[in-house]
């Protein structure tokens, strides 16, 4: 039986379920119909913990999520996010208390439910100082819109400064084999403060499961071969010989490579929460599955030495998207930039 891991004073099932790749991101959406059993087998399966955000689908995947839940909200902790949304068919980063906070409103009604159990500021604004922002998440929870508040892809100056304003329930940020850039600080200072690290991306975009052999044969509406390098058609191969030793450790261990990924996130800190996205339900229990995998000391160890932060081909975001991020970087990827 998997130890459950805490969300602030919520315990959850070691696994969550990201709820982007529903509506977009890597490929077409999925039929809605499906899209609304994916994410009710999972509930069925034990999971409760449901990521969504305004901007995943341009709010359409809340509204599926929210349909999913209909009569079972009190079995799952539910988070969305705000400052990231779609404004006028336009990407948009808006971190003003006023919109924030009518942001919820529109979540919340998306979602069809009375409160979020975690909110999120998506991204940092840098034209709003994260006082502001958290103030008005603050203020979120003394009406009862929200009952914890979180942070995505910031780094541990900002994250601190957050906390001295309202306690940080949740700390969202892509950790995997190939992306270790919350070692550096974040992974420290999220057990310390007592704030749960939400590692996005665990399964590293699908790369860490089984990903085509040819960057060619993703689907013309994949996000992965046009804005994140590592899939890129000189980077792709490069980074594929790096399974070989992922398939190794898995065959030994018993499991698949996305569950070993999915175990060595468990694995470094009983703080850390992985929210794999997926539409396959074989996926979704094979994810789900990994909560109850433990790997040794020594396979971590073994983990650890061969997807060291400087063993992939590119960088994790293309230029535009680094430039939204807070997130620490290595010295090898700052010198590169």
């Amino acid at each position: 039986m998997a130890v459950t891991r805490k969300i602030g004073n919520h315990a959850v099932y070691p696994v969550g379920l990201g709820c982007m790749n529903v509506t977009h991101a890597y490929g077409p959406p999925m039929d809605e119909g499906e899209a609304v059993t994916l994410i009710k087998h999972a509930l069925d399966l034990g999971c409760d913990f449901l990521d969504t955000a305004t901007i995943y689908g341009a709010g359409r995947s809340e509204e599926l999520v929210g349909q999913a839940i209909k009569g079972r909200r009190d079995e799952i902790l539910l988070a969305s996010k705000c400052v990231l949304a779609f404004k006028d068919g336009q990407r948009i980063l808006d971190g003003r208390p006023e919109v924030i906070k009518a942001a919820c409103e529109a979540s919340l009604k998306r979602l069809d439910v009375e409160v979020i159990d975690l909110y999120y500021l998506h991204r940092p604004d840098p034209n709003v100082p994260i006082e502001d922002s958290v103030g008005a998440l603050s203020e979120l929870v003394s009406e009862g819109k929200i009952r914890m508040i979180g942070l995505s892809e910031m780094g541990e100056g900002l994250l601190r400064r957050a906390h001295a304003v309202h306690p940080v329930a949740a700390l969202q940020s892509e950790y995997s084999l190939w992306v270790r850039n919350p070692e550096i600080a974040v992974l420290e200072a999220c057990a310390e403060l007592g704030t749960a690290l939400v590692a996005f991306s665990p399964v590293g975009r699908g790369f860490l499961a089984d990903p085509p052999a040819d960057p060619a044969s993703f689907h013309p509406a994949d996000l992965r071969v046009h804005i994140f390098p590592r899939f890129s058609a000189e980077n792709y191969p490069e980074n594929l010989k790096l399974l070989d030793e992922a398939r190794a450790c898995a065959a030994e261990v018993g499991c698949t490579v996305a569950q070993l990924a999915l175990a060595w996130t468990l694995a470094k800190g009983e703080h850390v929460v992985p929210i794999p996205g997926t539409t396959s339900i074989a996926h979704l229990e094979d994810n789900h599955a990994a909560g109850e995998i433990t790997l040794s000391a020594e396979m971590v160890a073994r983990l650890d030495a061969h997807f060291t932060p400087e063993s992939a081909a590119g960088p994790r975001y293309s230029e535009m998207g680094q430039a939204v991020v807070d997130t620490e970087m290595f010295e090898f990827e700052k010198a590169a930039q």
